[in-house]
């Protein structure tokens, strides 16, 4: 049984459809820090990430820039889901369009990271979060790249910090990660006409 769902009084299981659901709500307690995927992010995960968050962040830029240098060392062929990289002559470290958009997207992942128990889900706004989602739904973004992008970024969290990492440091990562995804996710489709 679900250590989070407590045993319904007997009057549950003869009350009508809308007693019995408010007797479930009443007794189905779910942590504040679960997501509506049953995710839950835990304090201790909470505090590896704020701890790892709070080393890395002075030096973002660089963290960003190899963050996503090893996305395009482990997938080459993802160069081609952004625009400034296509027809780019210029070696990838140097593109001036690279670092900034690196930097964001790292920021925003580990400011996301940092927010996740507190708030109880994702905290990148939502008109962010929707443009997000539309943009990797139109440039053909497929669960792979999310998977590489994930390996990218516990490598690089785990060189920037080696003496923090720990495999409860890459499991808090992992889960914070892995619910930014689901959000972009539920954001990829066409755009409304």
């Amino acid at each position: 049984m679900n250590p989070t769902i407590k045993a319904l009084p007997k009057q549950a299981t003869t009350s009508t459809t809308s007693t019995a659901i408010t007797i479930l709500n009443k007794y189905l307690s779910i942590p504040h820090n679960m997501n509506s995927m049953g995710k839950c992010f835990t304090e201790e995960q909470e505090a590896l990430v704020v701890k790892s968050w709070n080393a890395m962040k002075k030096n973002s830029g660089e963290l960003g820039l190899k963050f996503f240098l090893k996305i395009f060392e482990i997938a080459p062929s993802a160069q081609k889901l952004f625009s400034f990289l296509r027809d780019s002559t210029v070696p990838l470290e140097q593109n001036p369009k690279l670092k900034p958009h690196a930097t964001s997207v790292f920021v925003m992942t580990c400011d996301s990271a940092v927010q996740l128990r507190k708030a109880g889900k994702v905290t990148v706004r939502e008109s962010t979060l929707k443009k997000l989602g539309a943009t990797h739904f139109r440039t053909g973004v497929a669960n792979e790249h999310f998977e590489v992008t994930k390996f990218a970024l516990l490598e690089t969290i785990k060189e920037a910090v080696p003496e923090m990492w720990s495999p409860e440091m890459k499991n808090a990562w992992a889960e914070a990660y892995d619910q930014l995804v689901d959000a972009i996710k539920s954001e990829m489709k066409p755009p409304s006409s």
